[in-house]
């Protein structure tokens, strides 16, 4: 018996039925981390692709946690060189984390990807639950990003993108681990924190950081 796919699809082409021209995957990846960025991205993917099947090569594209590294990177790559692909990423750094709050510095990275677009989306499918100060009209999805290749797309371009700043974050400031958790709270992770305090891409809102004493981070923290 052949393997029966889910039409991925779906969603795009009954907004594009209702008149909707430009339709935008978004998604996120790094609202759990005790480290680095929140990293948001949209993406449009072609209105040909929409109506008559993505391409072959896509067809395993899927939520960004369904694959392996070395997959999430080649779609990566191809998502973002093939010309017909439109896509912005956008990242929000941890001391705006820290100041307005994880939720208001996810959707502000959501909205910088959507402006980045153009021609400008005129409506967004998003992962998860309705977001209220979305710039777009936009149709909320749970589990969006395995029930959408436009989601799945953006969360791909996310997910490499914060996992890239975080190897680059472990050459900058071994010793946590970086590499390896990308800035979850493992236990790796917590032992680094307790032996040598949070570096300045740690989020000092997030527990256990809040709750620690105000000189772990005059003693220990590191510029």
């Amino acid at each position: 018996m052949s393997e029966v796919h889910p039409d991925r699809f779906q969603h795009e082409r009954a907004l594009l039925g209702a008149g909707e021209t430009w339709i935008a995957g978004v998604d996120e990846a790094g609202r759990g981390p005790l480290a680095g960025p929140v990293v948001a991205a949209a993406v449009i993917l072609p209105e040909g692709w929409v109506r008559a099947g993505i391409p072959d090569e896509f067809r395993k594209l899927n939520d960004s946690k369904q694959l392996t590294e070395s997959q999430r990177e080649r779609f990566f790559e191809m998502l973002t060189a093939d010309p017909a692909v439109r896509f912005g990423i956008a990242r929000v750094e941890a001391p705006i984390i820290d100041e307005i709050n994880i939720l208001q510095a996810t959707h502000r990275a959501m909205n910088e990807a959507l402006r980045q677009l153009r021609p400008p989306p005129t409506h967004a499918l998003v992962d998860g639950t309705r977001v209220k100060s979305l710039c777009v009209a936009q149709t909320p999805l749970v589990r969006g990003d395995s029930r959408s290749y436009s989601i799945a797309a953006a969360s791909v371009l996310a997910k490499v993108t914060r996992d890239r700043i975080l190897l680059e974050a472990d050459a900058r400031w071994p010793g946590y681990g970086f590499a390896r958790h990308k800035g979850y709270p493992t236990s790796e992770h917590l032992e680094a924190l307790m032996a040598c305090g949070p570096c300045p891409i740690h989020r000092r809102s997030f527990a256990p950081l809040k709750t620690a004493a105000p000189d772990w981070f005059s003693a220990t923290g590191r510029p």
